[in-house]
C-alpha cells in the first residue's frame, strides 16, 4: 500500500534514477536526505528491483538497478543523473546537517545564488554514493502569469 502523508501533491514528473548499490541508495534517500519510502520491491540478486520515494513537499522519484537491462532503461549507468528538490529554507538547512552528519559528500553548502533565469534561490548540492547530484532549493519555479 502506498501512503503519501496529506500535505504532499501527487506529481506528474517522476525521475528515474539507476543504482548498482539500490540498499544503500534506499538507505541515503530516505534516512539522509529525507525521501519516504512508498515502494520498494526486491529483486532476485538481493536488492531493489523498484522503488518509489515521495518528498514531503510534493512530488515523486523511482529508482532501479542497473543489473536490469531488459528495457529501455536499461541502458542507464548510475551517477549520471541531477535531480532538484525543491525545499524551504528549513529543509535546505536540514539536508546539509544530515548529509554532514552521515559523512556524505557537500558540493556547496547552503547559500543564496542567481539561476540562468535570474531567480534568486537559497540552495546546497550534494552527491549521493554513486555520483548522482542533489540540489536542495527554495526556487519553486517561475510565478504564474
Amino acid at each position: 500500500m502506498i501512503r503519501m502523508s496529506s500535505d504532499a501533491a501527487p506529481s506528474s514528473v517522476w525521475p528515474v534514477l539507476h543504482y548498482d548499490d539500490t540498499v544503500e541508495a534506499l538507505r541515503f534517500l530516505v534516512e539522509v536526505l529525507g525521501f519516504t519510502r512508498a515502494v520498494a520491491a526486491p529483486d532476485e540478486h538481493g536488492g531493489i528491483g523498484h522503488a518509489e520515494l515521495r518528498w514531503p513537499g510534493g512530488g515523486a522519484l523511482v529508482f532501479g538497478s542497473t543489473r536490469h537491462t531488459d528495457s529501455v532503461h536499461g541502458t542507464m549507468r548510475a551517477g549520471t543523473s541531477a535531480v532538484y528538490v525543491v525545499s524551504d529554507r528549513d529543509g535546505v538547512d536540514a539536508v546539509h546537517r544530515r548529509v554532514v552528519r552521515a559523512g556524505g559528500v557537500v558540493l556547496e553548502a547552503p547559500h543564496e545564488t542567481r539561476f540562468g533565469s535570474g531567480a534568486a534561490a537559497y540552495v546546497c548540492t550534494v552527491r549521493d554514493p554513486e555520483g548522482n547530484l542533489w540540489t536542495f532549493g527554495t526556487y519553486r519555479g517561475p510565478a504564474p502569469a
